[in-house]
């Protein structure tokens, strides 16, 4: 059987930056194909190409065995192919319905029209078990459900081809089983999808055959029936992943924080964070688990000064920070990262970086007036010269202080912002799923440097909903449910069985 994409000495630089090169392989009709590499390897500039919102430099795409020029999206679409990107690409305030409509109105028919479309895409929900209400309005979906949307989206106009980019990254454990599920559904119907992650397990669970891409290019291709984490994780690395990293022994200092009756409801007085206390001390990590939406990003962008609580107490080295004051007791402006407390937060898109600034600039964002001489000006060179040794040191690809960060791939953008704020030398580091979207090796060089704070004597404050990361990491777990913590373990206590209990709210006795 004639595959259904064949890429042929693929080839796409961005000036000096070798994106994709010499780039071969092929995709079987019908199958799950997963495609895996570090962050910055090429993947989604190589998918980018194949959905034709790049043209390569040199090489040819076939398509069932037919050389296809794809000059652009719209081309890509008309030939069947399309793609589910890692940062969903709706209209929040419209409908589901009308987000799948933009670009196909139909002009003056547009009543009858979007009557055709409501019909035809209750009948892709049903046939493949989407669960999605055509006129629920985005805003009011979960992350699960918006990504079913995107898919519904690929569906409605025909793709046999589905690209999925990092479709994992924001996902419950139940909705990632339930995503699964689907795409197995898609591949009895002879679909083909090409799913890009860096979750290993993933791909030994749903992929047929794996493509390993490193620096650009196609370091490895194998079965997946025939291939184990260890030996994946080394070609896209390139050398031994280490799955227990050095720490110093668990030894506490003083207390950095204490939280005491942390309460905050929005504007219709839904309580999303109640009666939140624990305390934090230097020297450890505390983890908060819990599946996402249950108040841990909330509790997060109080700590950091990004929004009011209701109500509560907050003190930070044994002194009250005064929320919804402008200025601290000596007239001074209150900025909390001028206190010591650094912040690497959940979404690094929304609120970690400028897209559109250079990365020199990024890694001065929050602390630039400290950058600033006597007369009140930036000394660029020097500035310039600070960003090339921080990129070199944190392994950022490519080293390029003047590139544009959006240029970057999602875990190069993460260790930009790692490096910035670690920069900064702490007291108390407030970490978002810090490893959201990124590849094994970069993994383990983000849990090394917080290992490092940690044993440096840094408070920590992690959120994520990967429990291997909590494992690795914490010293103390908490468990989030509804905007209350329902439990507290040591990490000798560990179990994942008692931990999921927690999080579905069975509170501590």
């Amino acid at each position: 059987m004639q595959p259904a994409v064949e890429f042929r000495s693929i080839s796409k630089h961005f000036g000096h930056v070798k994106a994709n090169t010499d780039v071969s392989f092929s995709i079987a009709k019908g199958s799950i194909h997963g495609l895996v590499g570090e962050n910055g390897a090429g993947k989604s500039t190589l998918m980018s190409i194949l959905y034709g919102y790049y043209r390569a430099d040199g090489g040819e795409i076939l398509l069932d065995g037919k050389v296809q020029p794809i000059r652009n999206s719209q081309e890509a679409i008309a030939l069947g192919i399309g793609m589910v990107h890692q940062h969903f690409m709706l209209v929040e305030n419209f409908t589901v319905l009308d987000n799948i409509m933009l670009g196909t109105e139909g002009g003056f028919r547009l009543a009858s029209h979007r009557a055709e479309a409501e019909a035809k895409l209750r009948e892709i929900c049903t046939r493949y078990r989407l669960d999605v209400d055509p006129l629920a309005k985005i805003e009011d979906l979960s992350v699960g459900a918006q990504q079913r949307v995107e898919i519904l989206k690929q569906i409605y106009r025909s793709a046999n081809i589905l690209i999925l980019d990092e479709p994992t990254a924001v996902l419950t454990a139940q909705e990632t089983a339930s995503l699964f599920e689907i795409l197995r559904l898609f591949k009895e119907q002879g679909k083909t999808i090409i799913l890009i992650t860096h979750k290993l397990q993933e791909i030994l669970e749903i992929t047929d055959n794996v493509t390993v891409m490193r620096g650009g290019t196609v370091v490895g291709a194998v079965a997946t029936a025939g291939t184990s984490k260890e030996e994946l994780a080394n070609m896209m690395v390139g050398r031994p992943i280490q799955s227990h990293l050095p720490r110093a022994p668990y030894n506490p200092g003083a207390t950095v924080l204490e939280v005491d009756g942390l309460q905050l409801a929005d504007e219709q007085q839904v309580k999303l964070l109640a009666d939140i206390g624990f305390t934090l001390r230097a020297g450890e990590i505390v983890a908060i688990a819990g599946v996402s939406g249950n108040g841990q990003s909330e509790l997060l962008e109080i700590l950091s000064g990004m929004r009011l609580p209701t109500s509560g107490k907050l003190r930070f080295q044994d002194k009250d920070l005064p929320f919804g004051k402008r200025h601290d007791a000596d007239g001074l402006p209150l900025v909390f990262r001028d206190l010591g407390i650094a912040h690497i937060p959940e979404d690094r898109l929304r609120d970690g970086v400028v897209k559109n600034f250079s990365v020199m600039h990024n890694t001065i964002l929050g602390y630039q007036d400290h950058l600033k001489n006597r007369w009140g000006l930036f000394n660029f060179k020097a500035i310039g010269a600070r960003c090339a040794e921080l990129l070199k040191t944190f392994d950022v690809r490519p080293a390029n202080p003047e590139l544009r960060i959006g240029l970057l791939s999602g875990g190069n953008q993460q260790k930009v912002v790692i490096a910035r704020e670690v920069l900064a030398k702490p007291k108390l580091m407030l970490v978002g799923q810090p490893t959201r979207g990124v590849d094994i090796g970069t993994i383990e060089s983000i849990h090394t440097q917080l290992l490092a704070l940690r044993d440096a004597g840094v408070a920590i404050l992690l959120v994520s909903v990967e429990l291997e990361e909590v494992r690795a990491l914490a010293d103390r777990i908490l468990v989030m449910c509804g905007g209350r913590i329902t439990g507290e373990l040591k990490i000798e206590e560990f179990d994942t069985t008692r931990i999921g209990l927690l999080m579905g709210g069975m509170h501590k006795s």
